[in-house]
């Protein structure tokens, strides 16, 4: 017969206990880690979900400091696509640069340039560059059919490959030029550096990046049919991570396909999820995993442990997944459950080194989400990954399904928020003045604050109350 093992806490049961401070909210330490090799500038990942993260998301999550897991309810093509599409956004020297060649057509240079969002290309020869066509080269050119050969520029400015980015800076201004291939000693095309690339990195100082300046990102794979070749493909593109996204990680399943694709892949790191109890940590760790995702059932549009009886409340689950990840050296992300941004301080306190946010993200620009209208205010479309709408678009294998589904997540509506950034700074902001009341100057000491828990009345006093809301906060929302 089953037991009762303990009581299990959300969120809503406990609060931090302030102490006695000397740091200010602006002066502590948000910096974390995202997988065992990957850091984090704040401790925000944005979901694996078809309406939250795409490029789009994932750019501007690198941008502020954290990273993006690009879903997988799309073919294996164009996830690769989006991966490559983030890692070419922005970097210190373009490696392996889109190039034309002579022959190449004014309509497919403009293919490319709209594809991966550029505004020039080297046009190369033997390997050897030749020409740059830019956007200014085409702008009134109306036959696609024209060669590149009749209309680039072919007095190309160059630089070394031990060129530096300051250098690089002073090339550019002297020539008043946008890019700057840089070429070896027998003037093969080795990289690029481009102006728009050096200004991002001064407009985005807390940006994520790899060891050669480009963005960081993360891919979603699952466990069945194609996820091998799923994988081999966002590796090949240069994803910095994968994270196995299935319901339940502590299975046979997941866990026979976890050592396959450990082997095979041992130049990215490998996270996998979800899991929500000590003994999955444990035996997760013993298969060289480079992070654990913890969460069943606690998201706002998830239904898993109403329909099938099963699940941890999401601070009890942390608490006790922390305990074993700790020891192993492997940083844990919380998956669902926050509300506001105190829930964020709270999970990071629980033991989690960064949170996966889906709702709260969901009704930004950077969403793939569809936008509607009612009565004079914009709203996205949000929708569970075990919702049928989703799983009919290609999740039903995170939650072991074939043919009949039986749902595990809903579709809703968020409100439209605005560009990402802006809720980013409100959560940050939240985070950093929760550790200011705790006293803790990093995200290590805050897992030394205390919880008190608290009663439904204790809850209610918490929240605004007795008073109508006029004007409602940024970082408020009164239907939560």
């Amino acid at each position: 017969m089953a037991n009762i093992d303990k009581i299990g806490l959300a969120f809503d049961d406990v609060l931090i206990v302030p102490g006695k401070s000397s740091v200010l909210p602006k002066d502590v330490d948000v910096k974390t880690k995202f997988s065992r090799h990957i850091p984090l500038n704040i401790p925000i990942l944005s979901a694996a979900m078809d309406t939250v993260t795409e490029s789009d998301m994932a750019i501007a999550m690198a941008r502020e400091g954290g990273i993006g897991v690009i879903h997988k309810n799309m073919s294996i093509e164009r996830q690769a696509e989006e991966v490559e599409r983030v890692k070419r956004y922005e970097s210190g020297i373009v490696q392996n640069p889109i190039t034309l060649s002579l022959h190449s057509t004014i309509g497919e240079a403009k293919k490319y340039m709209e594809k991966y969002n550029i505004s020039g290309l080297p046009v190369v020869k033997n390997k050897k560059i030749v020409g740059i066509l830019t956007k200014r080269d085409i702008l009134f050119e109306e036959n696609d059919n024209k060669k590149v050969e009749k209309v680039m520029t072919k007095k190309v400015i160059t630089a070394p490959e031990r060129t530096d980015i300051d250098e690089a800076l002073e090339i550019l201004k002297k020539h008043r030029i946008e890019k700057l291939p840089i070429v070896d000693d027998k003037g093969h095309l080795k990289g690029l550096i481009t102006i728009k690339d050096i200004t991002k990195r001064k407009l985005y100082p807390n940006s994520i990046k790899d060891e050669l300046g480009r963005l960081r990102v993360s891919g979603a794979i699952g466990v069945s049919g194609d996820a091998m070749d799923r994988a081999k493909a966002l590796v090949s593109v240069g994803v910095d991570c994968l994270v196995i996204d299935t319901a339940h990680a502590h299975t046979k399943k997941v866990m026979d396909f976890l050592k396959k694709a450990r082997d095979k892949f041992n130049t990215v790191d490998i996270i996998v999820g979800n899991i929500v109890t000590k003994d999955a940590v444990k035996d997760l760790v013993d298969l060289g995993v480079d992070g654990v995702k913890v969460g069943i059932g606690p998201g706002s549009i998830c239904t898993t442990r109403v329909i099938s009886g099963a699940g941890v409340p999401q601070l009890t689950a942390i608490m006790d997944c922390a305990e074993i990840a700790r020891k192993s050296g492997i940083p844990l992300i919380a998956d669902g459950g926050i509300k506001y941004s105190g829930d964020i301080t709270k999970a990071l306190a629980g033991g989690a080194d960064a949170v996966m946010l889906g709702a709260l993200l969901a009704g930004t620009e950077e969403t793939p989400g569809e936008t509607q209208f009612l009565e004079g205010r914009r709203f996205k479309v949000y929708r569970g990954m075990g919702s049928i709408d989703a799983m009919e678009a290609g999740s039903k294998d995170r939650y072991f399904q074939e043919d009949k589904l039986v749902p595990e997540g809903v579709v809703s509506r968020v409100p439209f928020r605005g560009p990402v950034s802006e809720v980013i700074y409100q959560l940050v902001g939240g985070v950093r003045s929760g550790m200011g009341y705790a006293g803790t100057p990093n995200i290590s000491a805050l897992r030394n604050a205390k919880f008190i828990r608290i009663t439904r009345q204790g809850l209610r006093e918490s929240h605004p109350h007795d008073i109508t809301i006029i004007k409602e906060p940024p970082n408020y929302d009164i239907t939560r």
